[in-house]
């Protein structure tokens, strides 16, 4: 897999304001938002920044949370995890391989098998449905 490396304001110039401020500022849309919050269509969610693919949608699931949830990754190397100790929580923050963009956290409470909650954000993913 190919790195994406782009300068601040390529990616400025790529992306809508609002995925700018959560992708490349690590920032959260507001719960029950995003667009694929609700989303039961079948494919493969790509990384809205490079396209890199990060879950598929046999492994999303209701949360309740209000943001998009899954179970696991595509694939163990599509995604990295980094502590994250910002805003007096201790958190596993989860980025995409490829480009380093800030996707969401992962939580420890999710459904079996894996008990993972993948906890992202919209504004981070495409859903490509021609890859179901």
């Amino acid at each position: 897999m190919a790195e994406v490396t782009r300068t601040e304001q390529e990616w400025r110039e790529q992306l809508s304001p609002d995925q700018y401020r959560v992708l490349r500022e690590a920032g959260t849309e507001p719960p029950f938002t995003g667009k694929y919050t609700y989303a039961k269509e079948e494919g493969v969610y790509r990384c809205a920044a490079c396209g890199n693919e990060l879950f598929r949608s046999d492994a999303k699931f209701d949360s309740g949370t209000g943001w998009p949830s899954f179970t696991e990754p595509a694939n163990a190397t599509g995604v990295e995890l980094h502590p994250d100790h910002s805003h007096g929580m201790v958190r596993t923050e989860v980025t995409c391989a490829r480009c380093g963009s800030h996707l969401g956290h992962v939580f420890p409470d999710g459904p079996a098998p894996t008990g993972q909650r993948y906890c992202i954000n919209s504004l981070s993913l495409d859903l490509d449905t021609s890859a179901s």
